[in-house]
Parts: structure tokens; C-alpha cells; sequence
């Protein structure tokens, strides 16, 4: 650990994702020997699904990887194009009017934008409410002025909670590569290393429990797999995880225990939500595609960082202050 704290801060990060792509090329090569010895239409459906995840995992590391060495500027921008296409998934099957045209152009043309440049310049305070407060009461006046009354509010509301969580939930990603504060000076990209990886490692945690406990769901008809006992388990488990992480982060082992644990919880509600949302739309997945062959869309990949990175981001503020 003492080589470890030696290393510059670029010497440090560059050691992280040569362990992280070492990882995932051992275990690409592991999944891909394992398929070959199984017949095709043993392994079929399985071999498209581990496919399927490891693809995910493979580019979010790579975008990981982009967005610290394109430096703030890159981040930012990066980010901001995710925003983008995940909010476009989610106002794609929002069943929008066309008298919501002006507060769409206004989301993805002015809001968005506004936003990540509040963290590209870290202005963090107005970039924490500027979103929760003057765009949710921008959205319904520009509405209002399109003159069409009919389903007003759930029309507004759609668009106001696209927003929240396409682009205000998001833009907390990269803000937490910009965050800077003393003895953790470049140092962000490990506090996204180990959000992602705990917001991970809860979900998958949480859908093996879920197989395996098989308990009563709690809400049936949004998701017959969710339950209080498999998310305890995933939360706590990611908890476990971030303990042994603490060494990427300021925190002591306790500390980013528990800080592990709210993300991780935050991420799997927020998923859980997120599966209401398109049950009422009708839809199995945000990319409007079949879920079965793990052909999902950008925003079910993301929507559980989307919840849990703005928890977590003001958790670390919060604790820099607290101790500053």
C-alpha cells in the first residue's frame, strides 16, 4: 500500500485501468473457452445473454478510460452526449404532443447543455438546483404558452422527470471526476471506479438472490423478482465490496462501507422505479427492443447510476465539508 500511495496521481489511475482491462480480457477468455466446450443449443440463450453483458462492461470501461483521458473538458462533453440519447429513449415512448415541442427543444437544446456546463466550469451549487428548481417551473410556463390544456400535467410531468433523470441524474458522473479537494487533488476518477463498481456489483448480487431465494415479490406487478431480502443482500454485499475499495477513495474502510451501501441502494431502487416507469409505458426495455437476447437500450444500462450517483456525489461533498 505504502508503493501504492508513492506513485503520482496519473502513475496511480494508469495502474487502475491496466488492472481493470487486464480483468475483463482474463475473463472474456474464460467466458469464450467455456462456450466453445458447451454444444450451441445448450449454451444459446445464455452464451447471447454473458455476451451481451460483457459487451456492456467492455464499454463502459473503455468510456470510463475516455472520460479521464480526455481530461474535464471530454468528460463533460462525453456524459452530456449520454445524457442526450437517453433522454431521446426516454421522450421516444413518453407519448409526447406536438404542443410539447417547445419544452423539448428547450430540454435537449438548453437545459442540457446549461447543465453540463455548470459542471464543466464547476459551479456546483447553481449546478445542484438549477435543474430541481428553474427548469421544473421553465418546463410548464413554456407549455403553458403552447395553449394546449389537454393532460397538461401528465404531459409536463413526463418531460420534467425525463430531465431529472436523464440529465440532472447523469451530469453528477462527471462532476465527480472535477471534484477537487484537499489531499485528493485528480483523483476523481477513482470515486467513479468505485461507484460504478459497487452500483454493479449490487444489481448483480441482487438478481442472484432473487433466483435463489425466490420470496414473495413486493410489487407484483412491477417486478415479480424485487424483494426487500434479495436488495438487503445486494446493498450489503456492494457494501462489502466498497470496504475492501476503500483504499481508491478518502474514506476509511467503516466510512466507505457505508458509503458503498447508499449508493448501491439508491442504484437499486432506482432501477426498481425505472421498471415501473416502462411497465406503464407498455415496453420491456428503454431501446424499445426485445429484452430476451439482452438487446436493452442506453438508458437501462445507466438508470441505476443515474439514481445513485447524485446520492453519492452529495455524500462525498458532504463529507469533505464535514471534515474540512
Amino acid at each position: 500500500m505504502g508503493h501504492l500511495r508513492a506513485l503520482t496521481v496519473d502513475q496511480q489511475v494508469g495502474l487502475l485501468f491496466v488492472i481493470l482491462f487486464g480483468v475483463l480480457i482474463v475473463v472474456s477468455a474464460i467466458s469464450g473457452l467455456v462456450m466453445l466446450r458447451r454444444s450451441e443449443e445448450e449454451g444459446s440463450s445464455r452464451h447471447i445473454r454473458v455476451k451481451a453483458e460483457l459487451r456492456a462492461i467492455w464499454a463502459g470501461a473503455i468510456v470510463f478510460w475516455l472520460a479521464w483521458v480526455s481530461g474535464a473538458l471530454g468528460a463533460t462533453l462525453l456524459f452530456a452526449v449520454f445524457s442526450f440519447f437517453a433522454l431521446r429513449e426516454f421522450i421516444t415512448i413518453a407519448h409526447t404532443r406536438r404542443s410539447d415541442h417547445r419544452s423539448l427543444i428547450l430540454s435537449f437544446f438548453i437545459v442540457l447543455p446549461a447543465q453540463y456546463l455548470l459542471v464543466g466550469f464547476r459551479t456546483f451549487d447553481l449546478f445542484t438546483v438549477f435543474i430541481p428548481v428553474y427548469v421544473f417551473i421553465a418546463i410548464p410556463v413554456i407549455s403553458a404558452l403552447a395553449g394546449d390544456p389537454e393532460r397538461f400535467l401528465e404531459r409536463n410531468a413526463k418531460i420534467q422527470w425525463g430531465v431529472m433523470v436523464c440529465v440532472y441524474g447523469l451530469s453528477h458522473a462527471p462532476a465527480l471526476l472535477l471534484l477537487e479537494f484537499k489531499n485528493y487533488e485528480g483523483r476523481g476518477a477513482f470515486l467513479v471506479f468505485f461507484l460504478v463498481v459497487v452500483v454493479a456489483t449490487a444489481q448483480r448480487t441482487q438478481e442472484g438472490a432473487s433466483r435463489w431465494l425466490r420470496r414473495r415479490p413486493v410489487a407484483r406487478h412491477i417486478d415479480r423478482s424485487f424483494s426487500y431480502r434479495a436488495w438487503a443482500i445486494g446493498a450489503t454485499t456492494a457494501a462489502i465490496v466498497g470496504a475492501a475499495l476503500y483504499w481508491t477513495t478518502p474514506f476509511k474502510a467503516g466510512q466507505a462501507l457505508v458509503m458503498a451501501f447508499i449508493a448501491a441502494g439508491a442504484g437499486s431502487f432506482g432501477e426498481f422505479v425505472m421498471k415501473a416507469l416502462k411497465k406503464d409505458a407498455g415496453v420491456p426495455s428503454w431501446g424499445n427492443r426485445s429484452a430476451i437476447t439482452g438487446a436493452v437500450g442506453l438508458l437501462d444500462r445507466v438508470a441505476p447510476l443515474c439514481f445513485a450517483a447524485p446520492v453519492f456525489f452529495h455524500s462525498v461533498r458532504w463529507y469533505f465539508q464535514f471534515r474540512g
